[in-house]
């Protein structure tokens, strides 16, 4: 998908979450995000789209992604940060301060199938 085809989905989903009172990502019960920035983007999470029974969405802040308020309500302060939504945030996983992300693909799957038991 070209970059506005990107961004006019990404508000769309994000503004039917709020209208909802719901966080909506992706068209999963359980939905993955990764917060990223072009700048880091050597330290993505290769191991995100081998996550089961869920959905797994990337964001990429300041690609016009996501807003600077955007940013703040979801307390993105560095990157990657994953977040594991069910409606509303269940789990995050931060970097650590070599922006690097420390969880392992085994800890995000544990969280999903919690939820889902």
């Amino acid at each position: 998908m070209n970059k506005i085809t990107n961004f006019l989905l990404i508000f769309f989903i994000l503004l039917a979450g709020s209208l909802s009172g719901q966080t909506r990502f992706c068209e999963q019960k359980i939905c993955v995000v990764e917060f990223n920035a072009n700048w880091n983007k050597a330290n993505s999470v290769d191991w995100l789209d081998s996550l089961e029974n869920c959905g797994v969405i990337r964001i990429n802040i300041g690609e016009n992604q996501i807003t600077q308020s955007q940013q703040e309500d979801y307390n993105i302060t560095v990157v990657p940060t994953i977040i594991v939504f069910n409606g509303v945030e269940v789990k995050r996983f931060q970097s650590c301060l070599r922006f690097k992300m420390g969880a392992t693909q085994e800890e995000v799957q544990a969280v999903v199938n919690e939820i889902l038991r």
